[in-house]
């Protein structure tokens, strides 16, 4: 452990560092960092509405609060416009923020950067599609949540960068009399450049409208998930899934949600399999699918959401105490992720676009997954998981439960792979507090 972290804070932490430094990144950080409060209220009213509101929730299966309480699921209904307000427009927040944070860094202007950075991710936007009633007309909003994760990001560092840059221009800018209120009066200094960076947008939008009636939107999503249809169902499937799906969040794209259609047509009918299977016999010993997503990366590589972040959690109490605002949010992420719901940690730390969590972040599922499908096809200590369990069931309980809950060892593998994933972020969660420690004296120095 010594050895690896020497060689980490040799070679792995300046690098990191220095990309850290560089304005597009660090552009990027801080826009996640500013949309954290309301990424963190979404994830509450998620932890709420689909934890202790669904009748299929973990907490209201465990009281069975859907006996006690008569429609209980009506009552999802107040929180749901918060979600709305919240995580499901993620990509307009990001378009903004993001070119806020570049012009800031750029010495741009700040504001007016953010709100050119809004006009043209919507037009970058789907075009709006006519109700089948015929009544109007409306936007999807398949892409105003972490779907749009990415060209929101796009969106938001060439309008900051293109804008800037222009502004800078004598040539492009309308003086306006001194007596002119001087929000006006910035106003028209950038009305030019504003102008020229729309225009460039629109030429975008028209030649990816043309690639596909659909635009850049969509084509991202299907570039994506084209080269993944001929998988078959195997280990190697899985895996694969789990690398690319981990890596799409690292660039902003919500990996789960843009693999989730491809991974129903080749998962689904192999559950749906197993869970006739359980049905018919009453145990999962023999199930024919013991291999696919839901029994092995569900099961044990999923805990805590995305990427094993449990795992990073706990490693930040263990050893990132003194990285002060990566503690304070690893603390917040706490509740939610136990129900894996983890948002907070992706957004907040943030793990998009950090350099310094990238490797752990994909290798700590991958391994886990790995765990599990030693335990159930190799040495078969376990059943395969191959019950129905509620997504928001914490992820150490789900290979005892999947598997019938009548087996302890599965409990103890769920545990398991709780410490493996703690045990993979660990070195970077010391790295990074190291980094974060190094920073603060330089700056407390200058």
């Amino acid at each position: 452990m010594d050895k690896m972290q020497a060689t980490m804070e040799k070679y792995f932490v300046p690098f990191a560092a220095k990309i850290n430094g560089q304005r597009h990144v660090a552009a990027v950080r801080d826009a996640f960092t500013l949309s954290f409060p309301l990424t963190m209220a979404g994830s509450m009213v998620l932890l709420i509405n689909y934890v202790f509101l669904d009748p299929s929730g973990f907490i209201a299966s465990l009281l069975h609060l859907g006996d006690l309480i008569p429609n209980l699921a009506d009552y999802q209904a107040i929180l749901n416009s918060v979600i709305n307000g919240t995580t499901n427009i993620l990509a307009v927040l990001i378009a903004f923020l993001t070119a806020y944070q570049l012009a800031e860094e750029m010495d741009g202007d700040k504001v007016l950067c953010g709100v050119t950075s809004l006009s043209a991710y919507f037009i970058l936007y789907p075009a709006a599609r006519t109700f089948e009633d015929g009544s109007g007309t409306g936007l999807t909003t398949t892409y105003l949540g972490a779907q749009g994760l990415f060209v929101a990001l796009f969106v938001g560092l060439f309008v900051a960068e293109v804008l800037t840059r222009l502004g800078r221009n004598s040539k492009l800018r309308i003086s306006m009399p001194a007596m002119v209120p001087p929000a006006v009066s910035k106003s028209f200094n950038l009305l030019i450049p504003i102008m020229i960076v729309l225009g460039l947008t629109g030429l975008i939008n028209f030649i990816f409208s043309n690639i596909t009636s659909d635009g850049i939107q969509v084509l991202i999503y299907n570039v994506i998930q084209a080269p993944l249809t001929s998988l078959g169902s195997s280990m190697g499937t899985i895996l694969t899934f789990v690398v690319v799906q981990q890596f799409l969040w690292v660039l902003g794209i919500h990996g789960p949600n843009t693999l989730s259609a491809l991974r129903s047509v080749i998962f689904t009918e192999q559950q749906n399999m197993n869970l006739a299977y359980v049905a018919a016999n009453g145990t999962a010993w023999g199930a024919p699918y013991p291999v696919n997503w839901g029994s092995i990366n569900d099961a044990f590589g999923n805990t805590g959401g995305s990427g094993a972040t449990l795992g990073l959690i706990i490693a930040m109490f263990i050893a990132g105490r003194k990285n002060k605002a990566q503690y304070q949010i690893a603390k917040m992420s706490l509740a939610p992720g136990l129900f894996n719901i983890n948002e907070p940690i992706i957004f907040g730390f943030p793990l998009v676009m950090n350099p310094m969590y990238v490797v752990p972040f994909i290798l700590a599922p991958v391994v886990c997954n790995i765990f599990g499908w030693f335990c159930v096809e190799v040495i078969k200590i376990i059943p395969p998981v191959a019950y129905s369990v509620a997504w928001t069931t914490p992820g150490f309980l789900i290979p005892f439960l999947g598997s019938g809950a009548n087996n302890v060892m599965a409990l103890v593998i769920g545990f398991v792979c709780v410490a493996i994933s703690t045990v993979i972020y660990l070195p970077f969660v010391i790295a990074s507090t190291r980094a974060a420690i190094k920073a603060e004296q330089a700056g407390e120095g200058e």
